[in-house]
């Protein structure tokens, strides 16, 4: 199997075994964010408490970039710092964009089969949708923070 296959399947295993989807009750922030281009919709929440990430969960509809990409990510914040999952949006981010990054950073080793998005333009606003929501809502006021 080549390297593009497991990347492939890890990607799928997210979409179709989407980990944290759902609602978060009571006190989370709350970010909603849509991809005019390709209609994907992501609604990211998370717990922040004393300046660390609780519990993170999302709600959407789109590609299977899109919503693994998510899966992964709400993952890889529960229990980071908002500021280390501040870090990592950057980080993630200039993955995206096809630079060298050191994957070895990601808490969440499946983040790593996002990387060969950057060869489809097209697709990294896909794969970047909940991360933006999710810098969006931890620059944002939080109670408890």
């Amino acid at each position: 199997m080549s390297l593009d296959d497991l990347y492939r399947r890890v990607i799928m295993d997210h979409y179709q075994q989407p980990r944290n989807r759902g609602r978060i009750e009571d006190g989370a922030v709350t970010v909603d964010l849509n991809n005019p281009t390709c209609g994907d919709r992501i609604s990211v929440q998370m717990r922040v408490k004393d300046d660390t990430i609780k519990e993170a969960k999302f709600l959407g509809e789109g590609c299977s970039i899109s919503l693994a990409s998510a899966s992964m990510m709400t993952e890889a914040v529960k229990g980071l710092s908002v500021d280390q999952a501040l870090q990592l949006v950057d980080l993630f981010s200039r993955m995206m964009q096809g630079e060298d990054v050191d994957t070895e950073e990601f808490p969440l080793e499946d983040i790593e089969a996002l990387q060969g998005v950057a060869k489809f333009p097209a697709r990294i606003k896909c794969a970047t949708l909940a991360w933006k929501a999710l810098e969006k809502g931890a620059k944002g006021p939080t109670d408890d923070r």
